[in-house]
């Protein structure tokens, strides 16, 4: 019932619990239970997984999305994570937080930057990632708490439909069928975000488009250009295949063969 809209909730209440409730009263109610929770959240903190000292990367997400709003017009609703894993590569725990709309970011960054330094303060020797989309203002925030940044893979695949299009105009199915297999080089070859950067900007210059077409390229150069460098899935994905083997292999954190 607390995933539920409020007239869900009313509904519910009526037809399986036979109590006819004000919306309005819900809505209070909810708003209520909100401010209780938000002002002792600085307080509370998540327990930490059992074998704590096995932690040793902190990968930090970071996102919004803009809500409209009944009068207030549109605001921003975050949400955030702290992953936690283990020398391994697996997750150990998350930690989500989110927070309703509200004019820019203050009191979400505020809490979100108190969980990072509980982490920080628990496991100092832990190597923290931070991940977001290409929006300016998250980069700033995780540049700070972070020791390196990878892009969000969905959102680094996503401007690759431009191309697509520009490449196969007339046949969807070629559409589809280069996208996968781009995308599947994006994630595990070394330099692939450097070649479609120049294959963008070579189809743009060659090719007659559309208005609209030519606006998506610019745009999908635009976003390479500027993210390219927090682009390199196959060096993340390598390192984590590495840790993997040496566990399939028995083999410890420095190669070391592991006695039974």
């Amino acid at each position: 019932m607390s995933g539920m809209a409020g007239k869900e909730v009313k509904n519910d209440l009526l037809e399986n619990h036979g109590r006819k409730v004000a919306l309005s009263y819900i809505q209070r109610l909810s708003e209520a239970v909100g401010s209780v929770v938000q002002a002792k959240e600085e307080a509370w903190s998540y327990a930490p997984p059992k074998e704590d000292s096995q932690i040793a990367t902190v990968g930090i997400g970071l996102d919004g999305t803009c809500m409209l709003m009944c009068e207030d017009g549109y605001r921003e609703a975050m949400v955030g994570t702290v992953s936690l894993y283990d020398s391994e590569g697996e997750r150990q725990q998350t930690i989500y937080l989110g927070a309703a709309p509200e004019y820019g970011k203050k009191s979400f960054l505020e809490r979100l930057e108190r969980e990072i330094e509980r982490a920080k303060n628990r496991y100092p020797e832990a190597k923290f990632v931070g991940i977001a989309d290409g929006a300016e203002s998250n980069w700033k925030f995780l540049e700070k708490q972070t020791e390196e940044q990878i892009l969000d893979f969905y959102h680094a695949s996503g401007y690759l439909g431009a191309l697509a299009e520009a490449l196969h105009p007339n046949t969807v199915s070629k559409q589809k069928e280069w996208l996968t297999e781009n995308c599947r080089e994006l994630k595990h070859e070394k330099g692939k975000a450097g070649e479609l950067l120049n294959l963008m900007k070579e189809v743009k210059e060659e090719k007659s488009h559309s208005k609209n077409l030519t606006e998506k390229l610019q745009a999908a150069i635009t976003y390479y250009e500027n993210h390219q460098h927090q682009m390199d899935y196959a060096e993340y994905l390598g390192l984590a295949e590495k840790v993997k083997k040496r566990k399939k292999c028995g083999l410890g954190k420095y190669g070391l063969k592991k006695h039974r």
